[in-house]
Formats: C-alpha cells, sequence, structure tokens
C-alpha cells in the first residue's frame, strides 16, 4: 500500500469537501490495520470513504483517507444458510449481481446502489417495508478494524453490544472492512405505479401500508399530484419493462428531462410551481414484474441535496398536513418531490428506526439551490415530534438533542468511549453529533 498524491476529494453532491493529509488504497484488512496503526504513530485521524452519496460531512477525511476500491473481495457464498461474506468496498450494484448469480438477494434495499457495502451500512440507508427492514437488520456479523489497530469480529452472539453499535457506526467505532449478510433466496417483485391525489393518498395510506409489503409515495410540491408505489413479491413470470419504456421512463423523463427542468427552476424559480403542475398531471401508471433488486433500485444521474427525517409511524399524516401548510405560509419554491417511505423497528443502537416503527420523509432540492431556509423549517416540524435524521443526510442536530431521541445513545458513546478513547476515527461531524 503506497500513498497517493490526489488528496483532494469532494461528495457526490458537491456540498462537502476535504483535503486529507494523506490519501491510500488498502489492500487487505492488514493493510487497513497498519493504516490505523501508522496514523497513530503520527498522530492523525484516519477515515474511508466510499462512493460519496452522503450529504453531510460523515465521510470527511481530514487525517489519513483509506480508499475501499481495492477491497472488493467476496470472501464467500453458502447458498445452504443464504450467508454471504464480502468486503468494505464492494458496491452495491455488484453485490447484487453476484447474489443474483447465486440464486440469493437482500430481502429489502433503499433506492439507490452505487454506495459501498460499507459506506450503506454505516449510514443505516434504508428501503420501505412493512415486514422488512433496512440493511442494518440483514447484517450476520462484520469485520472491524479498531482504533489500536487490532482485528475484531462481532455478530449477535460474539461481542453482540459492538455489534448492535457497529451496524450503523457512522464509521466512528472502527473501520469496516468486511459485512457478512443474511440473504435470501431471489425472488421477484410485482411493482404498481400509480399517480394519485393527494387527499386519496393520505386517507389511504394505514390501508396501502397494511396491503403491501413496500410501500412508498412522492408527493410534487405545489400540487395535489402523488405518485404512489406498491411492490410485493410474485411467482412470475417476471414481466420487466420493455428496454423502450425502461430507457424512456426512468432514464429520459426521471434523470434527462427533470436535469433540464431543474436547470430551468434554479434560473426561474418563479415557474417551480407551473411545472410542477404539469409533472404531476403527465404522471402515468404503470405495472412490470422483475428480479427484486431492479424493482428496488432507480438510476439517479440528477444532483441533489437531501434531508431526511424518521418520526413515530402513527405521526406521519399529521406531519404531512403540517408539512403542506409550510408550504402556503414560506416562500418556497421546490421542484423535486418529497418521498415518504415506511419501515418496521430496528434493534441497531443508531438506526433512524430503532425501537419503533418508523414513517421517513425525505426532501430534497437541486444540488445548484440553496437549500437552508426549507431544510431548516422542515427540521423545526420533524424535530418537535422526536424526529431522528438521518445519518448521511443534511441535518443540524447534535449530541444533547440526540441523546434525547436514541435511547442507546449513552451506551453508544461509552463503547466509543472504550474503544477509540484518542478519537483515531473522528471528524467534524462526529465530533458535533457525539458531543465531543
Amino acid at each position: 500500500m503506497s500513498p497517493e498524491t490526489n488528496r483532494k476529494w469532494q461528495n457526490w453532491a458537491g456540498n462537502q469537501q476535504a483535503a486529507s493529509h494523506r490519501v491510500a488504497t488498502p489492500r487487505s484488512t492488514d493493510e487497513v490495520a497498519a493504516a490505523v496503526r501508522s496514523a497513530a504513530d503520527d498522530g492523525l485521524t484516519v477515515r474511508m470513504t466510499g462512493t460519496g452519496h452522503s450529504f453531510t460531512g460523515v465521510a470527511v477525511a481530514e487525517g489519513v483517507r483509506l480508499r475501499p476500491a481495492a477491497l472488493t473481495s467476496v470472501r464467500s457464498v453458502d447458498t445452504a444458510t443464504g450467508l454471504v461474506t464480502v468486503e468494505a468496498g464492494l458496491p452495491l450494484h455488484e453485490l447484487n449481481r453476484v447474489l443474483d448469480e447465486h440464486g440469493l438477494a437482500l430481502a429489502n434495499m433503499g433506492d439507490i446502489q452505487e454506495q459501498t457495502v460499507a459506506g450503506a451500512l454505516q449510514t443505516a440507508t434504508h428501503g420501505t417495508g412493512r415486514d422488512v427492514a433496512g440493511l442494518v437488520s440483514q447484517v450476520a456479523a462484520l469485520e472491524l478494524v479498531l482504533a489500536d489497530g487490532s482485528v475484531v469480529t462481532c455478530s449477535r452472539e460474539e461481542r453482540p453490544d459492538l455489534f448492535a453499535a457497529a451496524r450503523a457506526g457512522l464509521g466512528a467505532l472502527g473501520i469496516v472492512t468486511a459485512v457478512t449478510w443474511h440473504t435470501v433466496p431471489s425472488f421477484l417483485l410485482r411493482a404498481q405505479e400509480e399517480p394519485m391525489k393527494w387527499d386519496e393518498v393520505l386517507a389511504r395510506v394505514d390501508e396501502f401500508d397494511a396491503a403491501n409489503e413496500h410501500f412508498e409515495f412522492y408527493w410534487f410540491p405545489h400540487t395535489e399530484g402523488c405518485l404512489t408505489k406498491r411492490n410485493n413479491r410474485t411467482e412470475g413470470p417476471a414481466k420487466p419493462l420493455s428496454k423502450f419504456k425502461y430507457w424512456l421512463d426512468d432514464q429520459f423523463l426521471s434523470n434527462t428531462v427533470f436535469g433540464a427542468i431543474n436547470r430551468i427552476t434554479n434560473r426561474v424559480p418563479a415557474v417551480t410551481p407551473f411545472v410542477n403542475g404539469i409533472s404531476a398531471e403527465a404522471l402515468g401508471a404503470r405495472t412490470y414484474s422483475d428480479t427484486s433488486y431492479k424493482v428496488f433500485t432507480s438510476p439517479r444521474t440528477v444532483r441533489f441535496k437531501e434531508q431526511e427525517y424518521a418520526i413515530p409511524r402513527e405521526e406521519l399524516v399529521p406531519a404531512l398536513r403540517e408539512l403542506r401548510a409550510l408550504f402556503t405560509k414560506k416562500d418556497w419554491r421546490i421542484s423535486f418531490p418529497i418521498e415518504v417511505r415506511l419501515l418496521p423497528e430496528e434493534d441497531a443502537w443508531l438506526s433512524m428506526a430503532h425501537g419503533r416503527r418508523s414513517a421517513f420523509i425525505a426532501v430534497h432540492v437541486y444540488h445548484r439551490d440553496p437549500h437552508e431556509q426549507y431544510f431548516r423549517g422542515v427540521e423545526e416540524l420533524l424535530t418537535a415530534l422526536n424526529g431522528r435524521p438521518h445519518w448521511g443526510k443534511l441535518h443540524t442536530r447534535d449530541a444533547a438533542y440526540l441523546e434525547k431521541v436514541y435511547p442507546r445513545f449513552r451506551d453508544f458513546r461509552s463503547l466509543r468511549d472504550e474503544l477509540d478513547p484518542d478519537r483515531r476515527f473522528a471528524n467534524p461531524y462526529t465530533e458535533r453529533v457525539f458531543g465531543d
């Protein structure tokens, strides 16, 4: 492992930058451990970054930045048990391909598959689900390098507290070098996408939640229009979108045209309600079935900034009504739809759904648009409901607030004090959220 000369880094959205003291690409867990010991000898912090899909500064590495590009091996695949061990830098899209080749799949996932497995896991990336939760609930074991350079594994049976904490550990407890996943036999999903009016969606959200394995919807601000998505397992045969239909809907309209729309609204914000109205009216219904990960995920080429909060499930409809009311009070012009997802409770200490069924409300803006006033207004609304911010998405919360909404927050900090007293894995973001 040799140091690299390009020390500059920025995330996918372009709103986070860093110039590390040095950068290296370890090729093994042993080389990660050596890099941690070397950083300690030099009095430097050390972080491993993924693909930069977080909007917060969670991946910022001021001291030593480790790139996971050479840690992409598939260590083992056990089709009998469904246990699959891969290294930290393997992208989710590669994991999905490997699993599919072996007749396996993740039971649930988010809608982007560009992240590394460790990066997605450490920020508690999730999808939407009635019965099956996010990525942290599909992990069987972790391999980590701790601050003293030692390599440990943890699971529900081995070092269970570390396992509960480190599954969504923000890289603050150790550097994840390998993940063992609980996978399931591969399956098909039938996707039913249907435009609906705001009032109907809110009146039926409990019905849709109960009746579907995976339900989510998008509301187009300044309009009555929503797009609902219901995904359920099907026996098949698969009836995927044609190549032309996929290109038209998911590539051309959802990315190329949507990107052009956002460039227009960025220059002329006043036209946003009119443009959103056209977009909402143009929504069409479609039904198809395909391999699960091809239904869960979609291409995303239009760059944006995002904030997402998890609130108690029972607060969802009142919160959405209050959120919409804010649009009549504020001078917001928002071109991106607002995304709503649902999740059962999880047991990872820093999962946003820890200990409670949760609803997730995500707001976005085009990456060139200002976000501060909009995100602040939404944040004030959702924190009044004991909302928990997504660790990888923009928020202003600190340790004093987070301690109130996470029952195991103090336990996490105590474990961190024990494992990393010198804050080898710290950065400005972890200093804020953990109160250093």
